[in-house]
C-alpha cells in the first residue's frame, strides 16, 4: 500500500503552503531524505523531504498550487501501483522540531521575523531577442548602473527570472555588456500592466508590518555623530588585515555598538508580552537585508560577546545565505535587537518601522563629509545620523536617548570596540 505524503506545518504560523516546484518526478525512485519539493511558507521556501523508500507513484498537486495543511502532496509506493488522492487528514502534521537555543548572557523564545526569499530555480537560457525579460526590479536597477545588458544574462530565480545575484555574477564574469554608459534609455512602457499574486513571503511582510505600525506607539530618537574616528580605525584595520582576507564593513562596527549599548543599557534589549515585559539576557543582533521580494533579518546570536572579527565573516555569510534564498529559520528568527542601514545607498537618515516583538530598532544612515564646528574652529567632518525606533510601551524617551548617547560614545571612540 502506498505512503501518501501530506502538507506538513513547517512553520509555527504556517496554515497554507504554495508547492512551488517538484524536485522529482512521477516514476522516480526514491529513498528517505530525498527532497521531493519546494515549499512556500509564510516565512521561508523551504524543501519537503520524502521519509519512504519506493516510488514515487502519483503527485496530486501541481505547481504552484496552495495548498492547506495535512492535504495530500503525493504517494510513494511499489511501481505502477495505482493510488487515488485521499480526502485532507484531520489533523496537520507536528510542526518542525524547533531550532536550538543560541549560545551565554548581556532569554527567552523570539518572535519570527520578515520571512526569507524562496530558493532559485533551475537556471534558465538567456532572453531571446524580442522577447520580454523577466528580471526583478533591484536587478533591472543593478544591471542599468553597471551597463550590463539584461538580455545577455541567464537568469535562476523563480521561472527563469533575473535577480540581484545574477547581475552581480554576470558582471564578475564579463558577461553582458553592450549598453552605453551607467545608464541606458529605452522607449515604450515602463512595465507591464499586470495584477501578480502577493506571494506568502510579502503578505507575511505586509501583515507584520501593519500590525507593528497599527498596534506598537512607535516613538523616535535622533542623533548625529562624529564617524570619523571610526572610518579611519576600519581603513587601518582593512588595510592591515587584507593579506588575511578580512574586511570589515562599517554596518560590522555598528552591530558591535549596538550590541556593547545594549549591555549599558539593558532596558532596550526587552520585550512587551501583553501583562509583561520579557527582559533578555543576551544580545541577538538581527540586521536588515534587501532581496528579491521584500526584507530578512539574519541573526547574529551573541554579538556581545563577539568580537567585531566574529561578526564581520558571519555577516557576509549569512547575508549571501539570504540573497540565496537558503536561510533557515533558526538563523533568521531570535533576534533581541535590529539594525537596518541603508547607507550604502546614499541615503541619509530614516525611521524604521520595529520588528516585533523587540522593543526599538536602529536606523543609519551614510556618511556625509560636512562642515562642523570643532573647538571654536570650522573644519571639514564626516557626520552619520542614528535613528532609534523604540516601543513606548517599553522604552520611555529618556531610556531612549542614553542608548543612543552609549552608542555615541562607542562609534565616536572605536577603540573599545577592540577590547
Amino acid at each position: 500500500m502506498a505512503d501518501i505524503i501530506e502538507m506538513p506545518k513547517l512553520s509555527d504560523t504556517m496554515t497554507v503552503g504554495t508547492l512551488v516546484k517538484w524536485l522529482k518526478k512521477e516514476g522516480d525512485t526514491v529513498v528517505s531524505g530525498d527532497m521531493l519539493a519546494e515549499v512556500e511558507t509564510d516565512k521561508a521556501t523551504m524543501e519537503l523531504e520524502c521519509f519512504f523508500d519506493g516510488t514515487l507513484v502519483k503527485i496530486f498537486v501541481a505547481e504552484g498550487t496552495e495548498v492547506e495543511l495535512g492535504a495530500a502532496l503525493c504517494a510513494v509506493g511499489e511501481p505502477g501501483e495505482k493510488v487515488d488522492a485521499p480526502a485532507p487528514s484531520a489533523e496537520p502534521e507536528p510542526a518542525a522540531a524547533e531550532p536550538a537555543a543560541a549560545p551565554p548572557p548581556i532569554s527567552a523564545p523570539e518572535p519570527p521575523p520578515l520571512p526569507v526569499a524562496a530558493p532559485p530555480a533551475a537556471p534558465s537560457a538567456p532572453a531571446e531577442p524580442g522577447k520580454r525579460i523577466k528580471i526583478s526590479p533591484l536587478a533591472k536597477k543593478l544591471a542599468a548602473e553597471k551597463g550590463i545588458d539584461p538580455s545577455r544574462i541567464t537568469g535562476t530565480g523563480t521561472g527563469g527570472r533575473i535577480v540581484r545575484a545574477d547581475v552581480l555574477d554576470a558582471e564578475k564574469n564579463g558577461v553582458g555588456g553592450g549598453m552605453t554608459g551607467s545608464v541606458y534609455m529605452t522607449k515604450g512602457p515602463i512595465q507591464e500592466d499586470k495584477v501578480v499574486k502577493v506571494s506568502n513571503m510579502r503578505a507575511t511582510i505586509a501583515r507584520r508590518l501593519v500590525e507593528s505600525k497599527t498596534q506598537l506607539p512607535h516613538f523616535y530618537v535622533d542623533m548625529e555623530v562624529d564617524a570619523g574616528p571610526l572610518m579611519a580605525l576600519r581603513a587601518q584595520l582593512n588595510e592591515g588585515l587584507k593579506d588575511e582576507g578580512i574586511k570589515l564593513s562599517v554596518n560590522d562596527f555598528i552591530m558591535k555598538a549596538a550590541a556593547e549599548a545594549l549591555r549599558k543599557v539593558p532596558a532596550v534589549n526587552c520585550s512587551w508580552e501583553g501583562n509583561q515585559v520579557r527582559h533578555h539576557s543576551r544580545a541577538h543582533v538581527s540586521f536588515a537585508v534587501a532581496i528579491d521580494d521584500g526584507l530578512i533579518t539574519p541573526v547574529i546570536f551573541d554579538a556581545h560577546v563577539k568580537s567585531v572579527f566574529d561578526i564581520g565573516p558571519e555577516a557576509k555569510t549569512l547575508a549571501k545565505t539570504a540573497r540565496a534564498g537558503k536561510l533557515q529559520p533558526k538563523q533568521f528568527t531570535g533576534g533581541t535587537f535590529c539594525v537596518s542601514n541603508m547607507g550604502m545607498m546614499g541615503v541619509n537618515s530614516f525611521k524604521a518601522i520595529i520588528n516585533p516583538p523587540n522593543a526599538a530598532i536602529l536606523a543609519v544612515g551614510t556618511t556625509v563629509e560636512k562642515p562642523v564646528v570643532v573647538n571654536g574652529q570650522i573644519t571639514i567632518g564626516q557626520r552619520m545620523n542614528l535613528t532609534l525606533s523604540c516601543d513606548h510601551r517599553v522604552v520611555d524617551g529618556g531610556v531612549g536617548a542614553q542608548f543612543l548617547g552609549e552608542l555615541k560614545d562607542l562609534i565616536e571612540k572605536p577603540a573599545l570596540l577592540l577590547v
